[in-house]
């Protein structure tokens, strides 16, 4: 095999995502999957869980994520990549453990793991790389084989992510109106998370003032400003704004919410806005209520034009990001010389989550970093 093309070490993929319900009756179990622990009521997950009924209380993100292996699997194919690819999820089947339990029984000893989110935080990295943990001791526990398990690094700027979205706003700003098109504004829209979380993502040295999460969303933002500029010869304005907010009222998160800035942007007699939600891998529930539903209800409100730009999904560019990602990691695990393709001023992310990167919110162990008890 063509050190190219060369998997090795691992003798599978593993994608890894949060996962969502399938029909009206998982919705509440769902929810009190992803609740777990909090102590809540099932009368309030039945409130919660309201934007789900809109939907017939499906989810799209387990049909996204079955395109994304479909894509995944397509183009390893077609470039001679013999690797087979699992999925698991966080909170839904296909569970993980039950994945991590199949592989185990297939014989596969050595994982390279997708994560479904981009970025740095708890929540799209550690609490993942938590719950690989959780899933390997039960293993462990049943007396099943341990793979080893490396998570893939953030791919927030690696080309095969960020171009696909620099289309989709390109395709937004000629689908507006023609003569609110060149003053149009760009809010970027990304899950809100805690302040005090989003100021210890990433590790120690970038923590502070938003940390890595803020940090990797205002550079994704910068390279599809200046993208858009190339192209079209327009500097439109922009802003990196935030949705999906949930949790106590008392506790800050990151601001301004998409309605409110939407408001704002009114206000100041904006002509148009395009909504790009590059926190987002695919176009799953919060990307289809807090976006398609709630904030363009806003805009029409408003009177303002307003367009939603496409996330990455399955575009066969992600795919081949993917297959770069992997490769690159096997090349850096084999000890060979490795491209590590990122756009921006970041550079590319570390491969080894360290210790103390996007910490805990309780003592948990967690698989895939140097503080691993998997190693």
């Amino acid at each position: 095999m063509s050190d190219l093309c060369d998997p090795t070490p691992y003798d599978a993929l593993l994608l890894l995502s949060f996962g969502g319900p399938e029909g009206p009756d998982d919705v509440v179990p769902f929810l009190a999957n992803v609740t777990r622990g909090r102590g809540i009521p099932e009368e309030r997950l039945k409130e919660v869980g309201k934007h789900y009924f809109l939907f017939g209380g499906v989810s799209p993100i387990n049909a996204q994520n079955r395109a994304l292996l479909d894509a995944l699997r397509e183009d390893f194919a077609e470039h001679g990549l013999d690797l087979p690819v699992y999925w698991g999820n966080r909170n839904w089947a296909p569970y993980l453990t039950d994945t991590l339990r199949e592989m185990a029984a297939d014989g596969r000893r050595r994982i390279a793991v997708l994560a479904t989110s981009a970025y740095a935080s708890y929540s799209g990295c550690r609490q993942y790389r938590e719950n690989l943990a959780e899933s390997l001791a039960a293993l462990e526990a049943e007396g099943l084989p341990v793979p080893r398990v490396d998570k893939l690094r953030h791919y927030f700027n690696h080309p095969g992510f960020v171009r696909p979205m620099v289309d989709g706003v390109l395709a937004s700003l000629a689908d507006l109106p023609e003569d609110a098109r060149a003053g149009a504004h760009l809010a970027f829209t990304t899950h809100s998370i805690p302040v005090s979380a989003a100021d210890t993502s990433g590790p120690a040295e970038t923590h502070g003032d938003g940390g890595a999460y803020v940090a990797e969303h205002l550079d994704v933002a910068r390279l599809i400003v200046e993208a858009v500029r190339e192209e079209t010869g327009v500097e439109h304005p922009w802003r990196l704004v935030y949705q999906s907010r949930s949790g106590a009222p008392h506790i800050p998160w990151l601001e301004p919410d998409i309605c409110d800035h939407l408001e704002s942007l009114h206000g100041e007699g904006a002509p148009a806005v395009v909504m790009a939600p590059i926190g987002f891998v695919s176009d799953h529930m919060e990307v289809l209520y807090d976006l398609d539903t709630e904030a363009t209800a806003k805009a029409a409100e408003l009177g303002l034009p307003v367009r939603r730009s496409a996330t990455v999904g399955a575009d066969p560019r992600f795919a081949a990001a993917v297959r770069d990602l992997l490769l690159e990691r096997a090349a850096t695990e084999r000890g060979a010389d490795a491209r590590r393709c990122a756009l921006g001023a970041l550079g590319p992310s570390h491969d080894l989550c360290p210790a103390g990167c996007c910490p805990a919110r309780g003592p948990k162990p967690a698989a895939a970093g140097a503080d691993s008890p998997y190693a």
